[in-house]
This record gives structure tokens, C-alpha cells and sequence, in this order.
């Protein structure tokens, strides 16, 4: 916990319980956020969630959610409607960039605060658009399944090469959260060639990640997601660099809704990102 910053602001470490107010927040604020997402982002860095409170009051939020040794990932920086401009922001951001240490810090920003975000070291590295709509069903995709438990240290190693930093105990409650329904597909040879999951959220069903070999790949994956979201519309955050990912978004109809810039501090370790046809989530990176 932190003394008392701007007009009595208390930061200190919040609790899921804390975070299901922060969850509406993010859905005031379009968001959309899963409903089951807060207990899977704790399982990663249950410390790494501060709430700032003026005299008890929730005001401000943020997550730095940290990943092993070397990357963080900042999300949820919020400050309730009425209250902006009053510095509790700017005192809640310290407070949790201290959690990461030394590590480099990545986030996914609305565009209008990119210039903020630089000021304070990050810089840009691609854009992500959200795109929504109903993709159509066809005929059942070959070498696509339900995923079981069997699939997740497949699933693990695959999820490493397309993300900057290896992240086995999140998935493994990413994978098997409440609504959470996650779909394999396998190449003739049996070598896992992509995966995606999808989950309910409060508009539409949130897809991510969607990570795939190739765009014939992502598109047998989308068959099987339209398949289980049974006429429902779903969302997916696509990265504007992978013009395959785009093109195949385009192609099934769905439309860009907004538009986030992902920064970070420093360097990350290499990944394929052009396996990434969907972000996991704008909040865990």
C-alpha cells in the first residue's frame, strides 16, 4: 500500500473481488471484456493488480501483470468517469510499474494516448484492430477438434513461439476457464499447426488467441469457432502487420470497430508474429 497520494488516494494491491468492480469499468468503456478473464489473469500474477481509493472509493485501476524474469504486461489502466484529471492516474501508474522490476513492459493503448505512453518510455511497435461480425458456417473443417487436457503441453510449446515470453500456468486456466472452448488443428503429419479459443464476454464472444501456421490454417480454425458460436457474433483482435491475419478477417466478413497501438519499454524476445492472426486479450497481451 502507498501513503496517500493526490487528494487522499490510496493505491494498494487489489483482489479478484476488487477486479469484478474494475470489470465493469472495462465494460462501460466498450471493452468487452470475458467473463470468466479475471480469475485466469490473477492464476499468472495475482500481485500484479492495484486499485487506488479515495476515502474507501475505488477510483483508478491498473494491472502489471508479470511474466517469468524478462516481460510484464500493463492493462486496465483506468480512472472512473467524473474523477479524470485529478493526478489518481498518474499515482496509480507508478505504483504498478514498480511491480515489473527490470522487466520490459508491453501494453495495448487506445491510439489517442500514444504520445502519453511514449512520454513514459514505451514506443510503438505495430497496431491491432478489433474486428466483429458473424462468420459464416461451412462444411467441417479437416484436422480441427475440441482440444482435451491431452493437447495442452502441445499447446504450451506452440503458444511460446508466437508470444514473447512463455506462459504455461496462465493457459492452463485460460484453456479450461468457465465457457472457455479451445479448438487444435493438426497438419497430416499430427504436428499441432494452430490454435484458438473462444469464450463469452458481455457483447459479443471474444476470440484469442488465434495462432496458425498459415492463413488455411486460421480459416479452418474460424470454421470451427463460427461452428460453436452458432450464429452468435464474435470479436478478434487481428494485428494490422499481419496482412494474411487482416485479409482472412476481411474475407469472412467482419468489420474494424477500433484500434489499439501495442508499445513496449524495451526489447522482446523474438516470436512468430506472423502466426498471430488474434491477440490472446488486450489486457494480458
Amino acid at each position: 500500500m502507498t501513503p496517500p497520494g493526490p487528494d487522499g488516494l490510496v493505491v494498494s494491491q487489489a483482489t479478484l473481488d476488487d477486479w469484478k468492480v474494475v470489470g465493469d469499468w472495462a465494460a462501460d468503456e466498450g471493452w468487452n471484456p470475458g467473463l470468466s478473464d479475471s480469475a485466469s489473469f490473477f492464476t499468472q500474477d495475482s500481485g500484479g493488480f492495484f486499485i487506488g481509493r479515495v476515502d474507501g472509493e475505488p477510483v483508478s485501476a491498473i494491472s502489471v501483470v508479470n511474466y517469468g524474469a524478462d516481460y510484464a504486461f500493463l492493462g486496465f489502466y483506468l480512472v472512473r468517469p467524473g474523477l479524470r484529471g485529478n493526478g489518481y492516474g498518474l499515482a496509480t501508474w507508478e505504483t504498478a510499474l514498480a511491480h515489473a522490476g527490470g522487466r520490459t513492459v508491453g501494453l495495448d493503448g487506445v491510439v489517442a494516448q500514444q504520445d502519453n505512453y511514449r512520454k513514459s518510455g514505451f514506443e510503438l511497435a505495430y497496431r491491432t484492430a478489433r474486428f466483429t461480425g458473424v462468420v459464416p458456417t461451412g462444411e467441417e473443417p479437416a484436422g480441427v477438434r475440441a482440444a482435451g487436457p491431452a493437447d495442452h503441453e502441445a499447446i504450451s510449446a506452440y503458444d511460446s513461439a508466437c508470444y514473447p515470453a512463455d506462459r504455461p500456468v496462465f493457459l492452463e486456466s485460460w484453456l479450461t476457464a468457465p465457457g472457455h472452448h479451445t479448438f487444435v488443428r493438426h497438419t497430416d503429419g499430427g504436428r499441432l499447426s494452430g490454435y484458438a479459443v473462444i469464450r463469452p464476454a458481455r457483447d459479443s464472444l471474444r476470440v484469442g488467441p488465434l495462432f496458425a501456421d498459415t492463413a488455411d490454417d486460421a480459416r479452418a480454425l474460424f470454421s470451427a469457432l463460427a461452428a460453436d458460436a452458432d450464429g452468435r457474433a464474435l470479436a478478434v483482435d487481428v494485428p494490422r502487420t499481419n496482412a494474411a491475419a487482416v485479409a482472412l478477417v476481411e474475407e469472412l466478413g467482419l468489420t474494424p470497430s477500433f484500434e489499439t497501438a501495442r508499445m513496449y519499454t524495451g526489447p522482446v524476445r523474438e516470436f512468430a508474429g506472423e502466426r498471430v492472426y488474434g491477440v490472446t486479450s488486450l489486457e494480458l497481451g
